[in-house]
């Protein structure tokens, strides 16, 4: 027997993990399956599977030894997961003889079966209305944009003051993101709106699956979404609205860095309060603990992450004021070509400024110089566009 979306049915009970329950009817269909699967009676013979995306709402009963005590991690699929199912998908569509289904599962990081169900559908819809035969590399590219970054909005109309600020501040993502050593190279800089709130972005797509980040790489990380409203700042003398999804990305990336990972001066503590799932820690004497801290450490917690912060904006301003012609020469070309891909990003800095900036106070080189241009696109998928 399988039963699927077991979460509602066997949601956790009143009190469990702190949910005020009620639910009578639920909680009795939820004691008679507890029962069925381990009560008194054998039912020998029987296998009953279930299915969920929600484990830590389960209720801890129903995954003791005797019930669901098997548990099958199904995670999002690696490059040559996504390769495997990509193959299954374009089976009925007609493809160019130059795709290459490799590069597309290396730009796709981060998508599941259905994600790439999508994409193979999206990109045949797009050959379909361009005229074309066959589906090409251009279609799934533009799919994979599509699916992370939204609908190009061509026909928005934006204030040329606006256009000129938001080539500047994507200009600044990308110019920074080029400077420093340890982040994902440039795919793609553009102005055109997209999606509902996105008035540009700047798509990098990472060399290959990552499952571990070091704290340079995720200071740096910080450093890239801050640079928008830095360079604002620095040509204007003001700062706008668009940096509101980037300030909240790097605030996150800073708190997480202090309460989860250690990476902080506070020391290598977990601070976080979170209810752990006994499905995906793999016990469940401690399900539903939290641990607390005292006012003071919270204080503490927030001053540091306002320190990282800090300490990424004087960083982010010495790179952009080091660069300041190659920031003039990408917004030019931004506001004049609306979308840059990465060989000319790389053409225009190194024309400009040479080799790439270091990262302050460091003498690190930077991970491999190459950046992919649109038509040789062998990178990971767009993980950390930063949007206006």
């Amino acid at each position: 027997m399988f039963i699927d979306e077991l979460d509602a049915i066997g949601k956790s009970r009143s009190g469990s993990m702190g949910v005020v329950g009620g639910h009578d009817e639920r909680e009795q269909t939820l004691n008679a399956l507890l029962v069925e699967m381990d009560g008194f009676g054998s039912n020998s013979g029987v296998i009953v599977m279930a299915a969920t995306n929600r484990p830590e709402t389960l209720d801890p009963a129903l995954l003791r030894p005797g019930r669901f005590d098997r548990h099958v991690l199904v995670d999002r699929p690696d490059v040559r997961g996504r390769e495997a199912i990509l193959k299954v998908h374009v089976l009925n569509v007609k493809l160019d003889p130059k795709v290459n289904i490799e590069q597309v599962a290396r730009i796709t990081s981060g998508f599941c079966g259905a994600d790439l169900a999508n994409l193979v559908n999206e990109a045949a819809l797009l050959a379909a209305r361009n005229n074309k035969k066959a589906v090409g590399m251009v279609e799934f590219n533009e799919a994979v944009e599509r699916g992370t970054a939204g609908l190009e909005k061509k026909k928005r109309v934006i204030h040329e003051d606006e256009k000129k600020r938001v080539a500047y501040h994507e200009a600044a993502h990308a110019l920074v993101a080029y400077s420093l050593p340890n982040t994902d190279p440039i795919h793609k800089v553009s102005i055109i709106p997209r999606g509902l709130a996105a008035l540009g972005y700047t798509m990098q797509r990472p060399e290959d699956d990552r499952y571990l980040l070091t704290q340079t790489e995720l200071e740096s990380r910080i450093h890239v979404l801050l640079a928008g409203t830095i360079a604002e700042e620095m040509i204007y003398d003001d700062i706008s609205t668009g940096a509101q999804n980037d300030l909240e990305r790097a605030s996150e990336i800073a708190r997480s860095m202090v309460m989860d990972y250690g990476m902080s001066q506070l020391g290598r503590v977990n601070y976080r309060e979170s209810q752990r799932s006994p499905f995906l820690t793999g016990g469940g004497a401690d399900f539903g603990a939290t641990r607390s801290h005292s006012e003071e450490t919270a204080r503490e917690i927030d001053e540091e992450v306002r320190r990282i912060i800090d300490t990424s904006i004087v960083q982010v301003r010495q790179i952009l004021q080091t660069r300041r012609a190659s920031l003039e020469s990408i917004t030019s070309r931004l506001i004049e070509a609306e979308v840059i891909d990465g060989s000319d990003l790389q053409d225009i800095i190194e024309t400009t400024n040479g080799k790439p900036q270091l990262v302050p106070g460091t003498t690190a080189e930077r991970r491999g110089t190459t950046v992919q241009t649109s038509s040789d696109r062998e990178n990971e998928p767009p993980v950390d566009a930063a949007s206006q």
